[in-house]
Formats: C-alpha cells, structure tokens, sequence
C-alpha cells in the first residue's frame, strides 16, 4: 500500500478542511487621470497606478472591516494552511472551538450590516458633502467641478441593491482524491478521448494530493515547533526588557494557553514537543507571577527553563521530521488493520 494513501486516511479522520469567506461593498473606485485633473496622455499604465478613491471615509465600514479580520485571524490561529492555500486544515480537537468563535463573528457580521443599511442614506449624504468639496479644490474649473461630483454620486448603489453584497459564508469539507471525473455531458464522438484526457488528470490530480500531504504533515510539525521557540523569545525578550515590573500573570497565562493550543493542534502527534511542554508546565507553571516576583532564585529558574525550552524547540524544528510523518501514517494502517 502506497505509505501517503495511509496518510491521507488519518487526515481525513484527525480534521477537515474549512474555507470562511467575509464580503461586503468596499466603496472602492479606482482613480482616472480626470479625477486628478489630468490628461489621459499624462498616465503612463505600464508605469504607474493611480490606485482608489474612497466613496465613504474608513470608518463607516470599521465594524465590518473588524469582523473580517477577527475571522480572518481565527482560522489563522487554529489551523494549518493545505496544499498551496486551497483550504485550511483544522484537527477535530479545534473543531468546536473554531466554530463557535465562527457563530460569534456571523452574529457581529450580520449585526454590523444592518446597522450599516440602516445608516446608508445618513453616510452617503454626509459622504456627497465632503466630495462636493473636495471636486471643487481638485477641479480647475466650475465645469469639470460638476462633472467630477457627478461621476462620484453616480457610483453610489442605491439601498435596495446593496443588501445582496453582505455574505458571511463558512465551509467545511473532506480531503479527497479524485478516481475519475465525469463526462456525462460529452458526446458519444468525443467520450474515449476525453475520457482518456480525464482519467490523466484524475490520476495526475491524485498524485498531487498524495504527493504533497507528506510535506504538509512534515510543515505543520515545523511550525509548531517555530511557534514554541518564538514564543519562548518573546516572553524572555518581555521579562528582560526593563519595561514590565519583572514577570506577569499575563505572560504566564500566555503560555499555559499556548500549551493548551499545542496539544489541540498537535494531530500529527509530537510526543518530543508536547513532552517538554508538560516538563515546562509542571516544573514552572505552579507558581504565579507573585511568587516569581518575590524571588529571584524563582525568575532565573523561569528564564533558564523558556531558553532550554526554546533551544530544544529550534533543535527539534531543524531536524529531518520525516520519522514522524511515517509514525502519523501508520496509525491509519493500524486502525484499519484493528476494523478488520
């Protein structure tokens, strides 16, 4: 049996690929030279760009832009991207999680449209205001002045039409490899051909998912392990900085949470990692910041352990991760072995 088939069987059962999507009208239009009050002949397009002109100000759409950058940043934290970016991995242990923060940003979305369509009118009339003066100092004449505000005022949606542009969209779906595509909607003429053409990309398409997913358990071990070391710099570089009074609670509550995170992300099984973490947990995390404070003794153990635990991070990201990917693998011939 091909070693990445049993891969790709763990895969589909320790997580599923997620897609969420947030839209919503820019109020973009790009610029003309006329807006600038220039020639065409003056703007070179293969030299520059003149780039957008803002209907409304940034702040009429900051609650909207905020959602999407809250879910842009869940999905970020909480999973591995797959293949190129055509979705992302998220472990059965983040599922819950992951879709409940989803829920939350859905309701602030959809809470943030209809404040926003309930204010239209109110925001592109305070909008005309301010580009009924800004046309004026830009334009040379009264003329071009009219022409100008009349292109911005036209480029404003009426109400009714801007409720279909909101959408909130999540999706979930299984990792799969292709066995054949259909050509149902071929003529009899052509079907041996194509199917012929389409059996190829089926198989060139199934190599491809089989042939990257090695690489992609082997880059989520990586990073994991990148992450830990980061973190380990940042919580040092904060405690030696001069500008905090010594340790946190912040700081340590950051890394009990990182610790958390690892194991729920950990579906590749990085018992090496995941080892020194609890080492971690359990010899400095029984303290808080008080305690770490009052004692000197207790603040070096707690540097000296973050920097034995970075270095043992940045070791184990720089080794072959190779060994591992096989043992994630041969879970799923076990298990498949155990159902028989």
């Amino acid at each position: 049996m091909n070693p990445n088939n049993d891969l790709l069987s763990v895969l589909t059962r320790e997580g599923v690929l997620i897609n969420a999507s947030v839209r919503y009208p820019r109020f973009h239009k790009k610029l003309s030279p006329a807006d600038l009050g220039l020639e065409p002949d003056q703007v070179s397009e293969r030299l520059m760009s003149l780039g957008h002109k803002r209907l409304l100000p940034k702040e009429a759409l900051a609650s909207l832009a905020l959602v999407e950058s809250r879910t842009h940043a869940l999905i970020e934290k909480n999973t591995f991207p797959f293949l190129g970016g055509i979705g992302h991995f998220l472990p059965n242990a983040k599922l819950v999680e992951v879709q409940e923060g989803l829920n939350a940003q859905n309701v602030c979305f959809r809470e943030s449209r209809d404040r926003f369509l309930d204010d239209y009118r109110e925001l592109r009339s305070r909008a005309l205001d301010e580009w009924r003066d800004a046309t004026r100092q830009i334009a040379k004449t009264y003329e071009e002045g009219e022409r100008l505000f009349s292109q911005i005022q036209s480029s404003f949606p009426h109400r009714e039409q801007l409720e279909r542009r909101f959408c909130f969209d999540v999706h979930l779906f299984q990792i799969a490899v292709p066995e054949s595509l259909g050509i149902e909607l071929v003529s009899f003429a052509e079907q041996q051909e194509v199917r012929l053409a389409r059996h190829e990309a089926a198989a060139s398409a199934a190599r491809q998912i089989r042939d990257g997913v090695e690489g992609f358990v082997g880059e989520c071990v990586i990073e994991l392990r990148h992450q830990t070391a980061q973190l380990c710099d940042e919580m040092l570089a904060s405690m030696r900085s001069g500008k905090t009074d010594g340790v946190h609670q912040k700081t340590l509550n950051r890394l009990v949470k990182f610790i958390d995170d690892f194991k729920q992300l950990n579906f590749a099984g990085d018992k090496e990692m995941e080892q020194q973490l609890d080492r971690v947990r359990s010899e400095l995390l029984g303290r808080n910041a008080e305690d770490y404070r009052n004692s000197l003794t207790a603040t070096r153990s707690l540097e000296a352990g973050l920097s034995q635990l970075r270095d043992q991070a940045r070791e184990l990201a720089s080794q072959d991760a190779r060994a591992l990917v096989e043992r994630f693998g041969q879970m799923g011939r076990r298990k498949l072995q155990l159902a028989g």
